[in-house]
């Protein structure tokens, strides 16, 4: 993850609360990433491998366990699957929605300094969790 400076204009996502994807569309062992922003023109955020099912307490829906490679404060988060993406394999759901993150963030932050759009917090109970999901305790 590049060194990011917050947005100081927080764009509202209106395309994650949105994707329609299911639990099942991810399985243990796949790579994936969480679109937290945009670095010199292209999208970049926090990339992980999926480890089990775990419950999404924030959305009360069943959601992964996520395991971070390099460690630091969170080694293990749990998401919902509408904030993944696919980077072991192309599938077209994951695509698609890159693609209208893409076409939607980019056009907005067109510095060469990475920016953290600021969608994402994580709670207390390592729950990794989107603005529009949000309850109380994240931070």
């Amino acid at each position: 993850m590049p060194d990011a400076t917050r947005a100081a204009f927080i764009p509202a996502d209106t395309i994650t609360p949105e994707r329609d994807i299911t639990h099942e569309h991810f399985a243990p062992g796949d790579r994936i990433v969480v679109i937290k922003g945009v670095d010199d023109g292209i999208l970049w955020g926090d990339a992980m491998t999926v480890v089990t099912p775990s419950w999404h307490t924030p959305t009360n829906e069943d959601g992964w366990r996520l395991r971070d490679a390099d460690g630091g404060t969170r080694s293990f988060v749990t998401g919902h699957p509408r904030y993944l993406v696919h980077l072991s394999k192309s599938c077209p759901d994951c695509l698609i929605y890159q693609r209208a993150l893409q076409d939607y963030l980019v056009p907005r932050f067109t510095g060469s300094q990475a920016v953290d759009v600021g969608w994402y917090s994580i709670t207390e109970l390592g729950q990794l969790v989107h603005v529009a999901d949000g309850r109380g305790g994240s931070r």
